[in-house]
């Protein structure tokens, strides 16, 4: 498994759709609104690649993971965390994840913070083991209760 952070020589946009949008799929049905994965085309995540921070995970050159960062006042917001099924358990999550502590120690930031919806526990429960606490609780517009939790690890 390797690690690799995006630079503008990155041209696969359409494979990089393809797994966020397979990693997200079992939220399908699960979750309410729909993920915005969806709302993705290959030309939208390219201003999404170049504006943010982006991580692959390679599995022989294969993307299976990626995560999305986005520099805060206090934090390094998470975004877009997505690991294929076949490969989830195998540590690509997890080296996402540290890939986006190192690069909040290098900006001096104090802190990784991140969504997830309260329908996926299972989330919940794999980010209090990364060490993430439930930090508030938001909703979308429109949506009289709520639809996500934050997350954030003390670095």
């Amino acid at each position: 498994m390797e690690v690799q952070r995006l630079d503008a020589s990155f041209d696969r946009y359409d494979e990089l759709l393809s797994v966020i949008r397979y990693a997200f799929a079992y939220m399908d049905g699960r979750i309410e609104p729909p993920s915005s994965a969806y709302r993705l085309t290959a030309a939208s995540l390219q201003e999404k690649v170049l504006a943010e921070i982006v991580f692959l995970a390679l599995d022989r050159g294969a993307i299976v993971g990626c995560i999305f960062c986005r520099p805060e006042e206090n934090c390094l917001y998470i975004g877009k965390l997505a690991v294929l099924p076949a490969s989830q358990g195998s540590g690509a999550g997890r080296a996402l994840l540290v890939a986006a502590e190192q690069e909040a120690r290098t900006l001096e930031l104090p802190a990784l913070r991140l969504e997830t919806r309260t329908e996926l526990v299972e989330n919940h429960a794999r980010f209090r083991a990364w060490g993430f606490e439930k930090t508030a609780e938001n909703r979308h517009p429109g949506y009289d209760s709520t639809t996500s939790i934050e997350m954030t690890k003390r670095l």
